[in-house]
C-alpha cells in the first residue's frame, strides 16, 4: 500500500511538471539570435527569460564525438574563422569566436557582443532542466540520433525535450529508441499523405516553409489533430497572419516580437 501510495505521488508530480511547460506557439529559432549570436548561450538564456515555449537548435558531432550546437557544417558564416566541425575536436573547436559576424554585422563592441564558443549539447540541456517552462526542440543535421537519445537519457532530460527535422528517417529513428519524446517534421507541405504519415508514425505536428504554406493547409493538418507549424518568420504582418489561420507554432529569430503580438504588450528588457 505504501509502495503505491508512493508511486502515485510520483507519477502526479510528473504529471504536474509536465503541465508546467509553456504552450504559448513561440519557438525561438537557433534561441533570440535576433538579439543574441545564435545557438550560442545568451541566446537560449534570453528565449528563456523571454518565456518562449520551445527553443531550436541544430546539432553536429565533432572529431572527437562530442554533440555540439551549430547550424552549419563548418563556423564560416558565423565565426572569426572557418572551421569544419567533423573534422575537429570539440577543444579547435571552442577556440573559435562564434559571435565575431554577429558583432561585426552590427558594429558592436566586444563588451557588447563577447566571444562565444560552439556549446555542447549537454551544457544546454544542463542549462534548460534548471527551469520547468520552456523546453527544446533538437534538429540533427548529421546521422547523430542514436548519441543524442544517449545523452539525453543519461542526463535524464526526456520530458525537456522534442526533434524536429527534415528527413523522415532521422525522426522515425527518435520514435523508434523514445516514442514518448514529441516530433515536429519540419517538410515542404502539409498534403494529406504527409498528414497521414505523420500520424502513423505519432507525431506532434507538421512544420511548413513560410512560402508554401496556406490556410487550407493549416486547416487540414489541425483537423488531423496536429500541430501546424512555420518557419522562419521575422515579420510582423506575417506573424499577425498566420496567427489568424490558425497556426500553432511560429519559429522565430525574433521571439520578443511575436510574444509581444501574441499578448498585445510591450516586453522589457532586449540588448
Amino acid at each position: 500500500m505504501v509502495a503505491f501510495a508512493l508511486l502515485t505521488l510520483q507519477a502526479g508530480c510528473a504529471s504536474s511538471a509536465e503541465s508546467a511547460f509553456l504552450e504559448n506557439g513561440v519557438t525561438a529559432h537557433r534561441g533570440n539570435s535576433s538579439e543574441y549570436p545564435e545557438n550560442t548561450m545568451p541566446a537560449f538564456r534570453s528565449a528563456l527569460a523571454l518565456g518562449v515555449d520551445w527553443i531550436e537548435m541544430d546539432l553536429h558531432r565533432t572529431l572527437d564525438g562530442r554533440i555540439v550546437v551549430i547550424h552549419d557544417a563548418d563556423t564560416g558564416r558565423v565565426g572569426d574563422r572557418k572551421v569544419e566541425v567533423a573534422k575537429v575536436t570539440y577543444d579547435e573547436l571552442r577556440k573559435v569566436d562564434v559571435a565575431y559576424q554577429f558583432r561585426k554585422s552590427r558594429g558592436l563592441a566586444l563588451a557588447k557582443a563577447p566571444r562565444e564558443s560552439v556549446p555542447l549539447l549537454g551544457d544546454v540541456l544542463a542549462l534548460v532542466m534548471t527551469q520547468t517552462k520552456t523546453r527544446v526542440s533538437l534538429e540533427p543535421k548529421v546521422l547523430i540520433v542514436p548519441q543524442a537519445i544517449a545523452l539525453i537519457r543519461r542526463m535524464r532530460a526526456r520530458r525537456w525535450v522534442a526533434f524536429n527535422a527534415d528527413p523522415l528517417e532521422q525522426l522515425r529513428n527518435v520514435k523508434e529508441l523514445e516514442p514518448e519524446i514529441p516530433v515536429f517534421w519540419d517538410t515542404a507541405e502539409g498534403t494529406e499523405e504527409n498528414i497521414r504519415i505523420a500520424r502513423k508514425l505519432g507525431f506532434r505536428g507538421l512544420v511548413m516553409n513560410r512560402g508554401g504554406i496556406t490556410r487550407d493547409q493549416v486547416a487540414r493538418i489541425r483537423k488531423a489533430g496536429l500541430e501546424a507549424g512555420v518557419y522562419t518568420v521575422n515579420d510582423p504582418g506575417d506573424m499577425t497572419l498566420l496567427m489568424s489561420w490558425g497556426v500553432d507554432r511560429i519559429y522565430t529569430d525574433r521571439p520578443r516580437e511575436l510574444l509581444r503580438l501574441k499578448s498585445g504588450a510591450s516586453l522589457p528588457g532586449g540588448r
